[in-house]
């Protein structure tokens, strides 16, 4: 409880409009992506084509081979959250020599032992929630292949015994599934930028967050890609 009393009002403010921008952003591109094609939901569509094309081919090894290749990049984030997490807690040992160097830095404001473990272990928390999110990502992928590997013959879908369109989509939501997973592990890499400025200052980590904010909205919702996928 000693945090409460050492961390300034200006940091827990700081605190709080950066996880309420992140998570009011999160809703944000979910709910107006449907109203105004965001990346992830035009890409959605590609994902369907995928499916409905994966449906009609026989044999389906080029669709396992792109199932496997959309599971490594997760599992590299997820590896590299794993080492991210390591690095900070080892970083908890040496944090007195830190907040020296810390010191030195211009505008960087001065603070306690106490609160800057607090800071890292923010930190923490942010990678092991990305951790958890790419973690899930690839186990969806999983699914992905199980699915694809569970469709019927080409044969079957054209005699009528299958509904290939109903086969296709459910295999699309799993796939949109994993990367609307992997886009919530990937945005909590984004954010963790911005928490690093709160250790120069609580003003800087709003703006970082602002930034993080305004680069996301402009990759989602209006980048040279999805202009491209678009048309």
């Amino acid at each position: 409880m000693k945090i409460f009393s050492l961390l300034p009002w200006a940091d827990w403010l700081a605190l709080v409009c950066f996880f309420a921008l992140w998570i009011g952003y999160a809703w944000f591109a979910r709910v107006w992506g449907q109203r105004r094609s965001s990346l992830l939901v035009t890409t959605n569509r590609y994902r369907g084509y995928w499916m409905r094309q994966a449906a009609m081919r026989d044999p389906r090894m080029l669709d396992g081979l792109i199932t496997q290749t959309l599971s490594n990049t997760p599992a590299f984030f997820s590896s590299t959250s794993i080492l991210v997490i390591g690095g900070l807690f080892a970083l908890l040992g040496t944090n007195d020599k830190v907040t020296e160097l810390m010191s030195e830095i211009p505008f960087a404001q001065t603070t306690s032992l106490v609160v800057f473990e607090f800071k890292i272990l923010v930190l923490v928390a942010i990678f092991v929630y990305a951790f958890f999110r790419f973690s899930w990502c690839m186990r969806q992928y999983t699914f992905v292949a199980l699915v694809i590997g569970a469709m019927p013959p080409p044969a079957e879908f054209k005699s009528g015994k299958f509904d290939a369109l109903k086969y296709a989509d459910r295999a699309a939501a799993m796939v949109g599934a994993a990367a609307e997973t992997f886009n919530d592990g990937l945005r909590a890499y984004y954010f963790s930028f911005a928490a690093l400025a709160w250790f120069v200052s609580p003003l800087i980590m709003v703006m970082g967050t602002l930034t993080v904010v305004a680069i996301l909205y402009s990759r989602e919702f209006h980048s040279d890609v999805l202009r491209v996928l678009r048309d």
